[in-house]
């Protein structure tokens, strides 16, 4: 029997599980974009490869072969991850980090290369200009973020197979909406779903905000030499 006390577990631990993945997912992957558009160095074209190979693969087969790592019989079997958050942390990480980090590399390749030419003529260093590059792909880089955090609230398959999708200990909204649907509770399950598009509504309105705010404060720096 799923109860309201169901619900709330489940609204809390996607809220946990997908904010922190998405956190190391960007770390990650800003970090290894980065990388990718500002330097050259050998094997990077291979890199790249598995990067855009990994942006589209399918949930279940990363849960699956997390699945074998973490298992008791596993190589990582002695930390005891099996069906617990933070073994769906861990899968989730793996789905978010392939994506922001081509994400990421796109929005910095795509900026005009004269930018950081004319920033290291004005005496700024390599990283000065590559932070001059990041603030002229800001939108591009939080879009990344999103699309992140997109992928992860919204998976299944992958966290039902480490996490087990235990009722009030790894049951997520999208899990706790299968079981729902399964068992005739549509109503329920529909309500599910609108919380899941609510929640993916005010994260993207937060962190497009937050750019177009940041990004009129250094224009209006840019115009007067202050922000008011």
């Amino acid at each position: 029997m799923i109860t309201w006390s169901d619900f709330w577990h489940a609204l809390w631990l996607s809220l946990v599980v997908s904010g922190l993945a998405t956190l190391i997912g960007a770390v990650l992957g800003l970090s290894l974009g980065t990388v990718l558009a500002e330097y050259e160095f050998r094997g990077r074209g291979a890199v790249l490869a598995v990067v855009h190979a990994f942006m589209g693969l399918p949930p279940v087969v990363v849960g699956v072969f997390t699945f074998a790592v973490i298992a008791r019989s596993g190589p990582l079997g002695s930390l005891g991850l099996v069906y617990t958050p933070a073994a769906m942390v861990v899968v989730q990480v793996v789905l978010a980090t392939p994506i922001i980090t081509g994400f990421t590399y796109a929005s910095l390749t795509d900026v005009d290369p004269r930018l950081a030419l004319q920033a290291r003529s004005l005496g700024a260093t390599r990283t000065q200009a590559m932070v001059v590059k990041a603030r002229e792909a800001r939108a591009g880089l939080v879009a990344a973020v999103i699309a992140g955090f997109g992928r992860v609230i919204a998976e299944v398959g992958a966290v039902t197979i480490v996490g087990g999708a235990i009722n009030e200990r790894t049951d997520t909204l999208t899990t706790l909406a299968v079981k729902l649907t399964r068992l005739g509770r549509s109503n329920m399950a529909m309500l599910v779903g609108l919380v899941l598009i609510a929640i993916a509504l005010v994260v993207n309105v937060f962190l497009t905000r937050l750019q177009s705010d940041r990004g009129a404060r250094e224009a209006e720096k840019k115009v007067t030499g202050y922000v008011g």
